[in-house]
């Protein structure tokens, strides 16, 4: 049929561009969130690339969601305020007729949402956090440069290396600055520094240098050493952390139904049921009013998405805190919006006006109340 035809050319024009600028956005948006991550130390400088590219997959649901929306949102009121939309009404073309080409060019994107949130979601996080715990687990001593003050992973001590081996693990003229818990200081500059493992198990030592030690109460005491010894870290098989909760897989967090788990199961579910509503409303929202000028419906588009994501966090900490149950949370939250699209988008298609009864309604009082 040429209406659905011209519909599903046109949304899909909409969307590939939408796609694009949304992408584009996205993806500088993160460049300059992973460059400020690698700044601080919290991200491998060399592998900023492959940070960003897990994000950017982990973030592709929203993309497509706020794209399909914005398409379909464009593309009808373009045909609404080129009057298109009345032309084949008077075909005899309805609003619920638009509802099938929309949906038939909607569920591939909204079963790649489905996909990605449910599977690439969690894999993604999981390889972030695997880079992540990967360069922070690094020994305190491999993370210096020589020649530069460096701060060591719990933020604690402050090394500086004049001359460093080959390979990272001996160095000369070694300055390391210590806090302790309970507010002492201590500063040790020794002639060679090295690191031994033991049982898995990393040292630092000192060899030939000074240890001044400044007490939380003002005392100050000088010693000499020969040989000093500090625990860093451990390897990385004992300091493994245990997987976030963000990146564990849909099924593991259906096997271990915890408050927590439901939690992001719900915002997992809960994004796919976001696009599927917003399809709905999309339809039944847009109304071409040359009045609020072109960008009325997008102002609108911006806004609900906004609040609707919203609702989607606060009711994943609810959901997670204990307070409302998965199946509450995905029935009050989507299930109402559902509702409340469908009823809106019949309203429409029967072209019920709620003025013309208010009216009626009125009148029909004040008959009975003159009535003796």
């Amino acid at each position: 049929m040429l209406f659905h035809s011209s519909i599903r050319r046109e949304l899909a024009r909409t969307f590939g561009a939408t796609l694009v600028i949304l992408f584009t956005i996205v993806l500088t948006m993160l460049l300059i969130r992973t460059l400020g991550l690698a700044s601080k130390g919290s991200v491998n400088p060399e592998e900023i690339m492959l940070v960003l590219g897990y994000t950017v997959i982990g973030r592709m649901p929203t993309i497509l969601t706020l794209a399909l929306f914005i398409a379909i949102v464009s593309t009808l009121s373009r045909m609404y305020r080129d009057s298109e939309m009345i032309i084949w009404f008077s075909s005899g073309s309805s609003l619920g007729g638009v509802l099938g080409p929309v949906v038939r060019f909607s569920w591939p994107v909204l079963l790649m949402i489905a996909l990605l949130v449910l599977f690439a979601w969690p894999w993604s996080n999981q390889q972030t956090d695997e880079l992540r715990e990967r360069f922070e687990r690094r020994s305190d001593i491999e993370r210096v440069a020589p020649g530069e003050f460096q701060e060591s992973s719990s933020g604690r001590r402050v090394f500086f290396v004049d001359r460093n081996t080959e390979g990272g693990r001996e160095g000369r003229n070694v300055f390391v600055s210590t806090l302790e818990d309970d507010g002492s200081r201590s500063v040790m500059s020794a002639r060679a520094g090295r690191i031994d493992t033991v049982e898995d198990t990393q040292f630092l030592v000192l060899e030939s240098g000074q240890r001044l030690e400044s007490g939380a109460d003002g005392q100050t005491r000088v010693s000499d050493f020969e040989e000093y010894r500090a625990r860093i870290n451990a390897t990385a098989g004992s300091t493994r952390s245990e997987q976030r909760r963000k990146a564990r897989s849909t099924w593991d967090l259906m096997m271990e139904p915890t408050a927590g788990n439901l939690g992001e199961l719900g915002w997992r579910i809960g994004v796919v049921l976001t696009a599927v509503n917003f399809v709905l409303v999309a339809v039944a929202a847009t109304v071409s009013n040359p009045r609020a000028g072109r960008g009325g419906n997008l102002f609108f588009t911006l806004f609900g998405f906004i609040v609707y994501f919203n609702l989607i966090n606060v009711g994943q900490r609810w959901t997670g805190s204990g307070m409302m149950g998965l199946g509450t949370q995905l029935m009050l939250l989507h299930g109402s919006v559902f509702v409340l699209a469908s009823l809106w988008l019949v309203k429409r298609h029967l072209n019920i006006s709620l003025r013309s009864w208010l009216p009626r309604a009125s009148h029909v009082a004040a008959r009975r109340h003159a009535a003796p």
